[in-house]
C-alpha cells in the first residue's frame, strides 16, 4: 500500500484511540486499567486470528519481539496510569514530546541522527502542538503522573523503532500484543488499580483494541521501515491535532483561532521535515 494512503490512515487510527479512551474513561464507562487490559486483549485476539487466516507464523523469541512487547506494555501501562491524574492536553504534549525525543536520541546513537531540516520541522510542529493543546491552561500538579507519561512516550518510541526489525508487520504486531497482555495487566494490579467497566466501556475498549490499536499498529509497522526514524517521530505530532478535530466532529467540542494556527504549524512542520531541500 502506498505511503500516501498508509500514513493518514494510520494517524487517524491513532487519533481514534484517543477519542475512544476519552469516551470510555472520562464518561465513567471504564477505569483506565480495565480499558487498557481489554484493549490489548481484543487486539491480540483479532491479530492472531488474521495471522492464522493467512497461514502466518507467530514468533515470540526474537530481539525485536522482546523490545516490541516490553515497550508496548510500558506505553499501555504508563498511558493508563498517567491519565488518572493528568490533564489530557498536557498529557498528550508530554507523551508525544517524550516519544519524539526518545526516537531522535536512539536514532542518533545508531548513527542515523536527524538532519537539520528534520530538526527544524520538528521544532515548528512541536511549537504548533503547544498552541493546539494549550498546556498553559493546565497545571502539573502530579509529578508522578508526568513521570508515567514520560515512560509511556519512551515506550512508544522504542516500540516504533522496533518495527524497523520486523519482517512481517501483522505477525510481529500480533506477537507483541500477546506478550504485552500479562505485563499490561500486572502493573495496575500491583498498584491496586481497579479493572471495572460496563457494557459501553467494554465495547469501546474492544473497538479500540481490535481496530484502531491492533490494525493501526500493524499499519504503523509497515510504515516505519520505509521512512527515517526522525520522520516517523515527526509524523506522530499530527495525532493530537487529529484527535481534537475528531472531538469536534464526534463529541461536539469547539476550537478557536489558536487551534487553527497551531494545526497549520504542526502540519507545515511535518511536511517541511518530510520533504527534501532542493539544491
Amino acid at each position: 500500500m502506498p505511503l500516501l494512503i498508509l500514513i493518514p490512515l494510520t494517524m487517524v487510527a491513532f487519533a481514534a484511540n484517543s477519542i475512544l479512551n476519552r469516551l470510555a474513561v472520562d464518561g465513567g464507562y471504564a477505569t483506565p486499567a480495565g480499558f487498557a487490559v481489554l484493549r490489548v486483549l481484543a487486539g491480540a485476539v483479532l491479530l492472531v486470528l488474521l495471522v492464522r487466516l493467512q497461514s502466518g507464523k507467530l514468533v515470540f523469541t526474537t530481539r525485536a519481539r522482546a523490545i516490541g512487547a516490553s515497550s508496548l506494555a510500558l506505553y499501555m501501562v504508563g498511558f493508563s496510569l498517567a491519565y488518572l491524574l493528568l490533564d489530557a492536553g498536557l498529557g498528550a504534549l508530554i507523551l508525544f514530546g517524550a516519544a519524539q525525543i526518545s526516537m531522535f536520541t536512539i536514532a542518533a546513537l545508531r548513527g542515523a541522527a536527524p538532519s537539520k531540516r528534520e530538526l527544524l520541522g520538528a521544532a515548528i510542529a512541536l511549537g504548533g502542538l503547544i498552541l493546539v493543546l494549550n498546556p498553559s491552561a493546565a497545571s502539573l500538579d502530579n509529578l508522578r503522573a508526568a513521570g508515567f507519561m514520560i515512560l509511556a512516550g519512551f515506550g512508544w518510541g522504542l516500540y516504533s523503532l522496533a518495527g524497523k526489525m520486523e519482517p512481517d508487520a501483522l505477525a510481529g504486531t500480533a506477537a507483541n500484543f500477546c506478550l504485552a497482555l500479562p505485563l499490561t495487566a500486572l502493573a495496575p494490579l500491583l498498584m491496586g488499580e481497579s479493572f471495572g467497566m460496563d457494557f459501553h466501556g467494554a465495547l469501546l475498549a474492544i473497538v479500540s483494541g481490535a481496530v484502531t490499536s491492533g490494525m493501526g499498529y500493524a499499519l504503523w509497522y509497515q510504515i516505519v521501515p520505509r521512512i527515517s526514524s526522525s520522520s516517523a517521530a515527526n509524523l506522530l505530532l499530527s495525532v493530537p491535532v487529529l484527535a481534537v478535530i475528531g472531538g469536534v466532529i464526534l463529541l461536539g467540542e469547539t476550537i478557536g483561532l489558536q487551534f487553527l494556527l497551531g494545526a497549520v504549524l504542526v502540519i507545515g512542520g511535518i511536511a517541511f521535515s518530510l520533504t527534501k531541500a532542493r539544491g
